[in-house]
């Protein structure tokens, strides 16, 4: 029988902060890089309430954490408590990947776009980002990466719905620096659109579901969810019965992960189809 992996005094810890992260699978994710690698190393969950979040990623940094993952609510949080981002980061004005330096200083990054578009793109093997419009719900943290990997990978027209218009125009604003139009909707304007995306949290476990008619869109047009738990939202459900290709949010926890994995603990590990069955297996397929 193979020995249990155990820690040690020279154990490298990193984490997911999130209010709450009882949903997140990070843990259960990055835990199965560890074993697999034979590192000695931890990856846990950390919750933070919104108003503790800046001190909380400084105690982390005096307790000897590597980094950590970030998600809802604390994406542009942690944008703010950075002592410097990268360019991807900078663009989006959020952060899902923390790095603490042994001089103090936290970097951040923004993996949440490239590992969307690589989920895109085994999903969804067809889709090209210029094939025609985009429609993202949301305007947060969440949707600003996932607009901006549409836009810089040739999509030629994005619309943003947003419970909060005001939000986001400013999004918007942002957004256009790309080149292609970026419009504000009070609706979904599907007629047309050659792929949507849900970035918000509705649908999740715990959340009312995304109500939505998807009736107006075309035949060949993609449906994404960024929400994984549960793996089939309503929304993804509703794709499927329609006859749409439907792309659930686990393929972009999958890969947006593996930069920061690299920089904790040493080795940039790969998504496989054992990694995805493993994660996937402790998550409900339908909604609860």
């Amino acid at each position: 029988m193979q020995a249990p992996r155990t820690l040690t005094g020279k154990s490298r810890l990193a984490g997911i902060l999130g209010h709450s992260v009882s949903h997140s699978r990070s843990p259960r994710l990055h835990g199965f890089w560890l074993e697999r690698h034979g590192i000695d190393g931890a990856y846990v969950p950390l919750p933070v309430e919104p108003g503790g979040f800046a001190a909380g990623i400084r105690a982390l940094a005096s307790l000897g954490f590597r980094g950590a993952n970030v998600t809802i609510p604390h994406k542009e949080a942690a944008f703010a408590a950075c002592d410097l981002v990268d360019e991807e980061a900078r663009r989006i004005g959020a952060v899902n990947t923390l790095v603490f330096h042994g001089d103090g200083r936290i970097e951040g990054w923004n993996t949440d776009g490239w590992g969307f578009l690589q989920s895109l793109g085994e999903q969804a093997p067809d889709f090209r980002a210029d094939s025609g419009p985009a429609v993202v719900l949301g305007a947060g943290g969440g949707a600003r990466a996932v607009a901006h990997a549409l836009l810089a990978a040739g999509c030629p027209r994005l619309t943003l719905v947003n419970r909060s218009p005001a939000r986001a125009e400013a999004l918007a604003q942002e957004l256009s620096a790309h080149g292609a139009p970026v419009d504000v909707a009070s609706g979904p304007p599907l007629e047309g659109a050659a792929l949507l995306v849900n970035t918000t949290s509705q649908g999740m476990q715990g959340q009312p579901p995304l109500q939505i008619d998807l009736g107006p869109l075309p035949a060949g047009a993609v449906v994404a969810d960024i929400v994984y738990v549960p793996l089939e939202t309503p929304l993804l459900a509703a794709a499927r019965a329609r006859g749409l290709a439907a792309v659930d949010g686990l393929g972009m926890l999958l890969h947006q992960g593996r930069r920061g994995f690299e920089a904790w603990f040493g080795v940039l590990p790969e998504v496989t189809p054992e990694l995805r069955d493993f994660v996937a297996s402790d998550i409900p397929r339908h909604p609860a």
